[in-house]
């Protein structure tokens, strides 16, 4: 009988010893990680998790260090195989700019996939936070995003908020002309301090514009963001078209870095930047 009794507290001991081990790995955060979007690659190098990063898109180019990582493609079209060569433990998505099907075909490979799901200025800070909780950086994760949340607090309060709610147009490429619409941080930022974006009306994110609809409805503040080109020489042949809106005639034109283009730290210092002109 206390044989037996000895025997079931052993395998007992050894069960919870098994169990315990298994719970610990099952949680070990990932150490191999993918990143399918650029702003996740920020995100993740100003979380002090550069070095776990194997693998990222050809679009990822900040921080310096995120260009010498090996690419598997871009955003839309990424490569399978180069995805699975590389043996990440996890790969980081994003419901703007990630094809469902690849996560799903990722899954058909046994591919663990996280889902960054924030597409608005308001999200970013929880995203950030489930983004740290899932890959074990807690404290990181809270300290950038409270970092973002103050700041944005920061810059609407101290914004001089025009009496009548002024109009801003954001240029994103002037031929063909395409601008900032709604559902982009750029229209989240141009609210945020207080003002009216000319196409938040449109019915995609990044319409292709009009001179007509310019015209029509004539911004107070012209942004133009930088480009893959010299800005104010692409915009040149636009700004002259558009000679008789008050913004053109009376120098509220303002060429702007690339900072909110991508939902991730550096919206900070580009909504800051922001500000800076449209007050």
């Amino acid at each position: 009988m206390k044989h037996s009794c000895r025997f079931i507290v052993t395998i007992f001991v050894f069960i919870v010893i098994i169990t315990s081990q298994i719970s610990i790995s099952a949680a070990a955060p990932p150490t191999r990680i993918i990143s399918l979007a650029p702003n996740i690659t920020e995100i993740l190098f100003a979380m002090d998790l550069g070095d776990r990063i194997v693998g990222d898109t050809i679009y990822c180019d900040v921080p310096e260090a995120a260009k010498k990582k090996p690419k598997v493609g871009g955003m839309s079209n990424p490569s399978l195989e180069a995805v699975i060569s590389l043996k990440p433990d996890v790969v980081i998505m994003t419901t703007d700019g990630n094809p469902r099907w690849f996560e799903d075909r990722l899954r058909a490979f046994k591919i663990k996939t996280y889902v960054f799901r924030a597409r608005k200025l308001s999200e970013l800070p929880q995203g950030i936070r489930d983004l740290g909780l899932f890959l074990g950086a807690k404290e990181k994760a809270d300290a950038l995003s409270g970092h973002i949340e103050s700041a944005m607090k920061n810059v609407s309060r101290s914004t001089i908020h025009p009496s009548r709610k002024k109009k801003v147009l954001f240029i994103i490429w002037p031929e063909p002309l395409i601008v900032a619409g709604p559902d982009t941080e750029i229209d989240d930022a141009i609210t945020l301090l207080g003002y009216d974006n000319i196409a938040s009306r449109a019915k995609v994110s990044y319409p292709n514009y009009s001179m007509e609809e310019i015209l029509h409805n004539p911004p107070d503040v012209i942004l133009i963001g930088k480009g893959h080109a010299d800005m104010k020489e692409m915009a040149k042949d636009l700004l002259k078209k558009l000679a008789s809106v008050a913004a053109v005639r009376d120098g509220r034109v303002f060429f702007l870095s690339d900072s909110l283009y991508r939902l991730g730290p550096r919206i900070v210092p580009g909504i800051e930047e922001m500000a800076k002109c449209l007050n």
